[in-house]
């Protein structure tokens, strides 16, 4: 659920990219947003892939199933586009439209997200 839902009952276009990010999240790791990742102290997928972004190890999100057949940069294209489609602040994702595009474009001309709304915790 995008967080200008979550939290003031507003619900938008961006709403619809917000869901996207997560769907995408989710697919690479083969987790859902709402599983707990208590050894790495974070409370959602969200959570979980941002701390492997800032600790340039996105890879480690990748479902074990995947990792034999999987194109490493098409991986790392899904985890960029997931986290830039979740961001907090809801002006910053892309639309719908550009997600698919950079989906299907080149990686280099993605910008670097910026963090998603999660609570990080301290366990």
């Amino acid at each position: 659920m995008s967080l200008e839902y979550a939290l003031n009952g507003l619900f938008s276009i961006k709403s619809d990219v917000f869901s996207f990010g997560v769907v995408l999240l989710e697919i690479v790791s083969g987790k859902i947003n709402t599983e707990f990742y208590q050894s790495q102290k974070s409370i959602s997928l969200l959570g979980h892939a941002w701390s492997l972004w800032i600790e340039d190890r996105p890879f480690e999100i990748l479902d074990q199933i995947l990792m034999k057949s999987c194109n490493s940069s098409v991986v790392l294209k899904c985890v960029i586009v997931g986290l830039l489609c979740v961001q907090g602040d809801p002006d910053d994702h892309p639309t719908m439209t550009n997600a698919v595009m950079m989906l299907g474009g080149d990686m280099a001309t993605l910008p670097n997200p910026k963090e998603p709304p999660f609570i990080p915790t301290t366990l």
